[in-house]
């Protein structure tokens, strides 16, 4: 029986206290995830199309979405991103297009990671593992940074940008953290990859897709970065120097020395 493999295959528990829901249209491909997950610890809901993939999200509030790109209603994109528009829970696309244009938009609307159809259960339960364990990691070991107009709260996973919290992605909050704990250091995109994503093999187009939403959230000009700047042919680097406080509104005098507020000759 599936739900004996399932013992089998999943010796630990890795998804212990997790709320995961998961969205497919196919009965048989729900029962097999579910069993799988549920055998990993998670509290598994499921749906079979958007309405009700959006509904239970907003009373569940999972902590990790498994989300089939071609689903009954509106497609997994716009799924992702309506659910992107209220909350940072983690996303995992499925998708029978293996085409890096197909990847690159999920990614656009806020996706987190994607899995091939036909996958292996257990490979399921792994990315799931792995995405949370990431975020769990970050949050546990490392403190809080201020950066000039950056400040990371690791307990809280925000990250506010003059002292306004920033709407991310899972997947964005760890790849701006892992660039704020690295001021002026390149950081190659396979490297990246490896560190922030935990992929050993990987589109490290998925890199810059996620550069560069970050870049619209940060820059004043995203099209001219001064942050997250890239070093040509080789990765990106988190530049100090773009987060100094911004220069006074032209027109306005700086405000006054304190010599001058003493009336100092």
């Amino acid at each position: 029986m599936a739900s004996d493999r399932a013992a089998d295959a999943v010796r630990a528990r890795p998804l212990d206290g997790r709320r995961v829901l998961v969205v497919d249209d196919d009965p048989t491909l729900l029962e097999i995830a579910a069993t799988y997950l549920s055998a990993a610890g998670a509290t598994v809901a499921t749906a079979p199309d958007s309405v009700r993939a959006l509904h239970a999200a907003q009373e569940g509030e999972p902590d990790l979405v498994v989300l089939d790109r071609m689903i009954p209603g509106v497609d997994g994109l716009e799924v992702a991103r309506r659910l992107r528009g209220r909350s940072s829970v983690p996303i995992i696309m499925l998708t029978a297009l293996g085409e890096a244009e197909h990847r690159i938009e999920g990614l656009e609307a806020g996706v987190d990671d994607y899995l091939a159809k036909p996958f292996s259960p257990r490979e399921l339960v792994l990315r799931a593992e792995a995405l949370l364990r990431r975020s769990i990691a970050q949050q546990d070991v490392d403190g809080d940074v201020t950066l000039g107009r950056l400040h990371l709260d690791a307990a809280a996973r925000t990250i506010s940008l003059d002292g306004a919290p920033l709407t991310l992605t899972a997947r964005e909050h760890d790849l701006l953290a892992h660039l704020v704990r690295r001021p002026g250091r390149t950081l190659r995109r396979d490297e990246l990859l490896g560190e922030v994503w935990g992929w050993t093999i990987g589109d490290v187009s998925t890199i810059t897709v996620h550069v560069r939403r970050l870049r619209e959230k940060i820059e004043r000009d995203p099209s001219h970065p001064r942050i997250i700047t890239t070093v040509w042919g080789v990765g990106y680097r988190l530049d100090p120097a773009g987060l100094d406080p911004a220069p006074a509104p032209a027109g306005l005098d700086p405000a006054p020395a304190e010599s001058e507020k003493r009336g100092a000759p």
